[in-house]
This record gives C-alpha cells, structure tokens and sequence, in this order.
C-alpha cells in the first residue's frame, strides 16, 4: 500500500522533501570534499536542509542527512587545511 502524498500537509510535504535532499546533497558534500569550495556549497546546504527537514515525520533520514553534510563539511575542512599547509612548506 502506497501512501497517497496529495493528502499530505503543505508543510510536511515540504519537509519530507527537504530530508530526502539533505540525505542526497549530503552525499554529495562527501564527494565533492576535494574540491573545497563546492564542499562547502554542499556542505552546508545539506546542513540547512536536513536541520529544516527534521520537522517532519522522516527525522532519520534528515538527521542521517545532517551526519552526512556534517562528515562532508569535514573532509572539506581536513582538505582545505591540507592544501594550505602543502603550498605553503614550497
């Protein structure tokens, strides 16, 4: 049995979506750590959005979204304190 999503709260509707975004754009903050800046885009965006999400029915998937961005935020971090202490030791 399918759960009819038309019946859904405006809102919770919003933030279900919102949880499902954080889980993949947190994924996202994790591939895309290499590259810092988009990392932080990534990062941070899945951070909002599974923050915001977490008001919904699907707070585990928006708090494994949060893990997520918060796991990518740190390799961006880890990354970017590398590539600092690399190009200023030459």
């Amino acid at each position: 049995m399918e759960p009819n999503y038309s019946n859904l709260d405006p809102q919770e509707r919003n933030n279900r979506f919102l949880a499902v975004l954080s889980v993949l754009v947190g994924a996202g903050s994790i591939c895309s750590g290499l590259l810092p800046i988009a990392g932080l885009v990534f990062g941070a965006l899945g951070l909002f959005s599974g923050l915001r999400g977490r008001r919904s029915d699907s707070k585990n998937l928006a708090t494994m979204g949060v893990i997520l961005s918060a796991f990518g935020l740190t390799l961006t971090f880890t990354y970017s304190i590398f590539l600092w202490i690399s190009n200023n030791i030459k």
